[in-house]
């Protein structure tokens, strides 16, 4: 390697590379470390169980790669998650609209939960924690309100209705979802690193200040971002009524931290200004394979969270420190 190459590395490093460096490394060691201890983890049961954790968590991420890269956070996508299922759960069930509309539906509700978010960051100038932190009481509040606080089911594989889960979920064994992540993780890579609206998502985490100053309307962009992250968090609704059909009012909280673990350990910075899709799909990973094999190893499941949060702290560690020596620079 000639000191050009070196060079690139080192800078490489310096960003959000050493994170995604780190990710792999812990990917390899935990699928090592879980083929050896747990039981028969190393089988095709497993590694589409390590895919069918990732599908809901995966589109979680990808929206909130986009909120946390303008300094932001959501803490509502959760509930506004499980919310939005259950929306289309009673135009399903109680409303009689057919499924492929209660679909649309979950997508809208999660836009306009998207919508008002940003309205509330952007236009109305509220920190994002607080905002988004409200915002999770409210979709908590809205949809058990629409549902009546009653449980609600989607259609079973073996039902009329059930196509929906082969086309989205699963189909006699294969991985239908992975095809759909993949695609939409496409989808949402084009949108950060080819267009206005990820330049102007870099450039807000980057310094708000100077972009505002240059003549853009920060306010209007940010109602955009979390309008995006409203479109994944529907497409986390539509794959989770998938994947567990039984949707019950009043949960969803929590699985932002999730999210936001994904993205933390892929190398987005919760300062703002720096993080990657790439990265976050890798920190999906790690946290889905840390999850199953935690299973094959039989611990209970709150070892996970245990886990979890120590890979975070660990990954906003190293972000920290990476802040820190570039400052120094």
């Amino acid at each position: 390697m000639d000191k050009k190459e070196t060079g690139g590395f080192i800078a490489y490093l310096k960003g959000d590379g050493l994170q995604k460096v780190i990710a792999v490394g812990c990917l390899i060691v935990l699928y090592v470390f879980f083929s050896i201890f747990g039981n028969h983890f190393l089988t095709s049961d497993t590694l589409v169980s390590i895919l069918d954790s990732s599908y809901y968590i995966g589109f979680l991420a990808i929206g909130m790669t986009f909120v946390v890269i303008t300094g932001g956070i959501d803490l509502s996508c959760g509930t506004v998650m499980v919310g939005s299922a259950l929306i289309g759960g009673v135009a399903y069930n109680v409303w009689h609209v057919p499924v492929a509309l209660s679909i649309l539906l979950v997508l809208i509700s999660a836009i306009l939960f998207g919508f008002c978010s940003g309205l509330l960051v952007g236009k109305l100038g509220l920190p994002p924690f607080i905002a988004t932190l409200g915002m999770q009481f409210i979709s908590l509040g809205i949809c058990s309100v629409i549902a009546k606080v009653q449980t609600q089911t989607w259609p079973s594989l073996t039902s009329e209705d059930g196509w929906f889960k082969r086309v989205i979920y699963k189909n006699n064994g294969f991985p239908v979802g992975a095809i759909w992540l993949i695609v939409f993780f496409v989808i949402g890579w084009i949108l950060l690193n080819k267009t206005i609206l990820g330049r102007y998502t870099y450039a807000m985490g980057s310094n708000e200040e100077a972009v505002e100053l240059s003549g853009i309307k920060t306010s209007n962009w940010k109602v955009i971002v979390y309008v995006v992250n409203g479109f994944f968090v529907g497409l986390a609704g539509i794959i989770y009524a998938a994947t567990y059909s039984t949707i019950t009012p009043q949960t969803g909280g929590g699985q932002e931290m999730y999210a936001i673990a994904a993205c933390v350990i892929g190398g987005t910075s919760l300062a703002g200004g720096v993080g990657t899709l790439s990265g976050t799909i890798l920190g999906v990973f790690v946290i889905s394979v840390l999850k199953t094999g935690l299973l094959s190893m039989g611990l209970p499941v709150q070892w996970q969270q245990v886990l979890i949060g120590v890979v975070v702290l660990l990954a906003v560690l190293v972000d920290v420190i990476r802040a820190s020596k570039s400052r120094k620079t």
